[in-house]
């Protein structure tokens, strides 16, 4: 470890400054300290983030990819009107703050989704609420219910405000809420947090069965509805959206369907008190000044979110082929993204997952077993899955050399 740097001094300080004795004799080195003292709970925490994004695979290798159809990105873009939007705010108003309100576009938001203004908050995409949610309702120690599998920043969110996870396993693909639900009742957690549709493996829950998963929340707990993937799923699938409803707090993103997962801009739903105590805790000038404005346009353009879709759904059609020309089966998705089977284990799927990153194509994979027997690929543009075709008869071929 170095040695601190002297303390610097200013002109001002020099010229005040008596005539300079004569040099001291080096001191006594000191012991090297630590530069920062972390709390037992900092100290705890391993190293590491949820996610290795594509750019340090592409440090790692010294080279792009050919394909990045791996963390769920909109490669179609966000419509013409948010871009031309967020080029003007760019070029002429980003040296402003952002509105720390967001007003105007709550007021959108909230008459897009027939809500009170006084029912959104906005948020640096969904991971960001979902820092906020958990900060609020979580001590050490306290139980926080989640799916063993489920989407690992709420995991990481968690064990940073030093909750204690409490996971219930898949079934058949799916989250569970029945088992959901019976866990945050035997362990008194304040808040459950649930996907529909599902990131990693695209299956979902009809709005049927996930309204009766609301209205079984125990009383004095919420449920965190994460529906990132929600504009490209089945009609059928969400819940009316009951804004008085203290039980649910729903949260949604411009970063997939919108395809402006890099402005950073999500936002909740929920009771209007519930909404109000993000105020305790909120980066009030943590928006992106430009993707307020670029949000704000994406919502008036419905046709590019529609085009979007179709480009969606081709795309995962597209990918069940090509699972199926390589033995391997596609799972239903509802989500931007195909969780793909590779029919064995775990070791076998990281093997081609590795395999595929070796010949540029940047894929991901869900982390638990048995979920981790499948690979997990984006909705890309042809060219993106014509790369996707070409590679992955060599990814297998070299996987089950390995294995």
């Amino acid at each position: 470890m170095t040695e601190p740097a002297a303390e610097p001094t200013t002109a001002a300080a020099t010229a005040l400054a008596p005539a300079p004795a004569p040099a001291p004799a080096p001191a006594a080195r000191r012991a090297p300290g630590p530069a920062l003292r972390l709390t037992g709970l900092a100290e705890s925490l391993p190293s590491s983030v949820p996610f290795v994004g594509p750019e340090a695979h592409e440090r790692a290798r010294a080279r792009p990819f050919a394909a990045r159809i791996g963390a769920n990105e909109s490669v179609f873009g966000p419509s013409p009107a948010a871009r031309a939007a967020m080029a003007a705010e760019t070029a002429d108003g980003i040296w402003r703050y952002a509105d720390p309100e967001s007003h105007d576009l709550r007021v959108a938001l909230a008459a897009h989704h027939g809500v009170g203004m006084e029912n959104v908050v906005i948020g640096e995409g969904i991971d960001g609420l979902l820092g906020l949610l958990v900060r609020l309702v979580t001590e050490a120690g306290t139980p926080i219910v989640t799916s063993d599998g489920a989407y690992p920043t709420f995991n990481y969110h968690v064990a940073g405000f030093g909750g204690r996870l409490i996971k219930v396993p898949y079934a058949g693909d799916h989250e569970d809420p029945d088992a959901l639900i019976a866990a945050a009742r035997d362990s008194g957690a304040p808040l459950i947090y649930f996907a529909n549709p599902d990131n990693p493996m695209g299956s979902w829950h009809d709005a049927a069965t996930v309204q009766r998963m609301i209205e079984a929340v125990p009383p004095g707990a919420i449920l965190c509805l994460d529906e990132a993937y929600a504009e490209s799923a089945p009609l059928g699938t969400m819940p009316p959206i009951d804004p008085q409803d203290a039980r649910v707090i729903r949260m949604r993103t411009f970063s997939k369907v919108h395809g402006m997962a890099g402005a950073r801009i999500g936002y909740a739903i929920g009771a209007a008190p519930v909404i109000k105590a993000f105020d305790k805790v909120r980066n009030h000038f943590g928006i992106n000044r430009a993707g307020q404005v670029g949000a704000l346009a994406a919502l008036s353009d419905p046709d590019h979110v529609a085009a979007t879709v179709a480009r969606i759904i081709a795309a995962r059609t597209r990918i069940a082929e090509i699972a199926a020309a390589n033995g391997l089966v596609a799972l239903p998705s509802a989500a931007n993204f195909v969780a793909i089977d590779c029919r064995a284990d775990g070791a076998f799927a990281r093997a081609v997952l590795a395999g595929l990153i070796a010949r540029d194509i940047f894929v991901r994979m869900p982390f638990v077993a048995p979920q981790d027997r499948c690979i997990r690929v984006s909705a890309g543009t042809p060219a993106d899955l014509d790369a996707f075709a070409a590679a992955l008869p060599g990814a297998l071929a070299d996987a089950r050399a390995a294995c």
